[in-house]
């Protein structure tokens, strides 16, 4: 069984101003990156993206950007599940996932968001940690969506 998913949501503003809200250090860091992110999303970068959840900023290695349209990238990989979530203890693996962030303008002005995630070994580890982070993309796309259509910030205060 090969480990993957697939997450989407609509947001209801231009693609542009969608995708600017992800591969903008500074926009990302209002709702997602808790911690913080450091750097633009731009082909060939490695950033680093900090989370409340998961202390410590760790490297995001951008393989791909087409503006307006896709983002991927690659992080470590990690198996298993942390035994307290707030302690933030997964364990890394010697490999990385791909996330492929795709947008589409919607003929009603809206934005269609999905992300993808794929590339874990198939352990019970790794299917635990491809649960935690198909959660963590869905929380995303939620706080994407409240933060830019009405300016709140879902995570605020959620993990500290």
């Amino acid at each position: 069984m090969e480990l993957k998913f697939k997450v989407a949501a609509r947001i209801a503003k231009p693609v542009h101003e969608v995708f600017e809200a992800v591969a903008d250090p500074a926009r990302l860091s209002e709702y997602f990156t808790t911690g913080g992110a450091q750097g633009r999303l731009e082909t060939g970068a490695t950033v680093t993206w900090d989370f409340h959840d998961f202390p410590g900023a760790f490297p995001v290695y951008v393989i791909g950007v087409v503006q307006d349209e896709k983002i991927v990238l690659e992080w470590q990989a990690s198996e298993g599940e942390a035994p307290n979530v707030a302690d933030g203890e997964l364990t890394d693996a010697d490999y990385r996932t791909r996330v492929t962030m795709s947008f589409t303008g919607l003929d009603d002005g809206r934005t269609l968001v999905e992300i993808a995630e794929e590339g874990w070994r198939e352990n019970q580890g790794a299917l635990g940690a491809s649960y935690g982070n198909c959660q963590g993309w869905s929380q995303m796309l939620c706080a994407l969506k409240m933060w830019i259509e009405h300016g709140i910030n879902l995570r605020e205060g959620m993990y500290r």
